[in-house]
């Protein structure tokens, strides 16, 4: 099996694993209160439905829409950093309405919420492109045995 081979599915198999992690913890924490905290459980789903379309198909449709879904994983990732800062510094401002500037954003990133808990979509979205990069089953994707060592 060539190198690359191996590495992408070490890159597919670390995604499912810290996808699953990931969404079976923010079950247990009960973020399903409103509904930007369902975004990130229903992207894992549809993640996790997404591998299993890309593993049976293997075409450039299924790497496609598995490629969207990583988008969408990002973008929501940077929104909850945006949502848990804001949550943080509401709350912060209601404690001391004074707090502004450099102390009112470090009270916030130090805040209940974990304001960098949803760098972990960003990451796992990142980690499942890297697996799509230069991807054989890709439309035009040509690849040479030189570089796929």
């Amino acid at each position: 099996m060539k190198t690359v081979t191996l590495l992408r599915a070490a890159l597919l198999g670390l995604f499912v694993l810290g996808t699953v992690g990931v969404g079976l913890e923010l079950l247990l924490i009960e973020h399903f209160e409103s509904t930007w905290q369902l975004v990130p459980l229903i992207l894992m789903g549809t993640s996790l439905l997404a591998v299993l379309y890309l593993l049976i198909f293997r075409n450039s449709t299924a790497l496609r829409v598995f490629q969207t879904v990583m988008g969408l994983f990002v973008m929501s990732g940077l929104v909850g950093l945006w949502l848990h800062y804001q949550g943080n510094a509401e709350f912060e401002l209601e404690m001391y309405p004074s707090l502004t500037g450099l102390e009112l954003f470090w009270e916030a990133i130090r805040g209940a919420t974990p304001v960098l808990g949803p760098g972990t979509m960003v990451e796992l979205g990142l980690l499942g492109l890297a697996y799509t990069y230069r991807h054989p089953i890709a439309v035009g994707t040509r690849t040479h045995a030189s570089t796929e060592e």
